[in-house]
């Protein structure tokens, strides 16, 4: 497994969100990052993690943190474990009072609670190996996230819970 960390997300070609994991140890792992396309809302939840910004109300990774925190138990890491027909796949490794416990995950909900307890991210070697791409074939630009922050903070001051009854 190769620990890795949040380089940033960015819009691919076809404006798809996307997470960017970079190996902690480039000097083994080259400068290589893995890109893990997700939905605008988990994208949301992976920068307002990782820039600390926080939202005026919990967003659903926030609950999932507080209720672990509440149960005793915490996250020890998670894992991008394989790759099938394209598709990610991923678990998170909880410690509980009754011991280790693994649940299966979308990568992109793994990575959301990495990021809110300041766990690692492993990748498997295969993974990274199959779908990591050179650093210079993904742009960046750290502007458009905190852009992203700002609209979303906007959008979460304006919502109201009528809006989303059915």
């Amino acid at each position: 497994m190769i620990r890795v960390r949040v380089v940033g997300v960015a819009l691919d070609p076809s404006q798809q969100h996307v997470i960017l994991l970079k190996p902690v140890d480039t000097a083994t792992h080259g400068d290589r990052v893995l890109p893990v396309w997700i939905g605008p809302q988990e994208a949301m939840s992976i920068l307002v993690a990782i820039e600390r910004t926080g939202s005026p109300r919990p967003l659903a990774h926030d609950l999932m943190t507080a209720m672990l925190g509440e149960l005793s138990a915490s996250v020890d890491r998670v894992e991008i474990t394989h790759l099938d027909a394209g598709t990610f796949h991923a678990r998170v490794v909880l410690n509980t009072p009754a011991g280790p416990r693994t649940f299966d995950s979308r990568p992109s909900d793994a990575i959301a609670l990495a990021a809110r307890a300041d766990a690692p991210i492993l990748v498997a070697d295969a993974v990274f190996d199959e779908a990591g791409v050179p650093d210079e074939a993904v742009e960046l630009d750290g502007g458009a996230d905190e852009d992203r922050v700002e609209e979303f903070r906007r959008f979460l001051d304006d919502v109201d819970p009528e809006d989303f009854q059915g």
